[in-house]
């Protein structure tokens, strides 16, 4: 059972406008599907992105890191283990985030997909109609452990990767917060603070509007 607060921001939200005009819904059961018959579920390893890989994609880096971490954890306050998804609009300014907890034994791209773009979904319309997508979505992962990549971390990059394609947004910066700090994953951008035992109030399982 994973269960989430959203507040989703208007089209005309700013940086700074936690709550004003934002519609709060919350849901019980926020479980993801798993994969259709006859696909190939045993293989997790197939729905994991190598950081390699991630970088020779080119993901694009939001302009000021440390505002955008700054503005997920105060959102948000972010306790391991949850994942915080945030919408940049086209001036890089955050109009709308989610944040959940998700709990798994062995990590999947394929859960991790679903549960990303089900909240996209409630948060934000969809850009499918665009010829080249408006608004980036990014994700920061608060766990535990070393900041450098992991297996999680490839799973939940995979996952990124397809809600945006599937919703119609640009994928952007891959963000883990652990004891140590804070740092966008295949890049040198980082910090010591925000840190995963340092983010105000270590509550998870929330939601806010940018």
């Amino acid at each position: 059972m994973v269960r989430s607060v959203f507040v989703a921001a208007p089209p005309s939200a700013t940086e700074g406008n936690s709550t004003s005009g934002g519609e709060r819904v919350t849901f019980g059961s926020a479980s993801a599907p798993g994969p259709r018959p006859g696909c190939d579920s045993a293989p997790h390893a197939h729905r994991v992105v190598r950081l390699p890989e991630w970088v020779a994609a080119a993901t694009p880096l939001p302009e000021d890191p440390q505002t955008l971490v700054n503005g997920l954890c105060t959102r948000h306050l972010p306790h391991p283990p949850t994942a915080v998804l945030g919408v940049l609009g086209y001036d890089e300014r955050l109009v709308a985030s989610a944040s959940f907890s998700l709990e798994r034994s062995r990590p999947d791209g394929w859960e991790y997909r679903n549960a990303l773009l089900d909240r996209l979904r409630r948060i934000t319309p969809h850009d499918l109609r665009r010829r080249v997508p408006a608004r980036t979505a990014v994700l920061l992962c608060s766990r535990f452990g070393e900041p450098g990549w992991t297996t999680v971390d490839g799973a939940w990059m995979w996952g990124l990767r397809d809600a945006c394609t599937l919703h119609g947004l640009r994928c952007g910066a891959y963000i883990t917060l652990t004891p140590s700090g804070w740092r966008i994953l295949g890049t040198h951008h980082g910090g010591r603070l925000p840190s995963a035992t340092t983010a105000p109030g270590l509550l998870g399982d929330c939601s806010g509007a940018a």
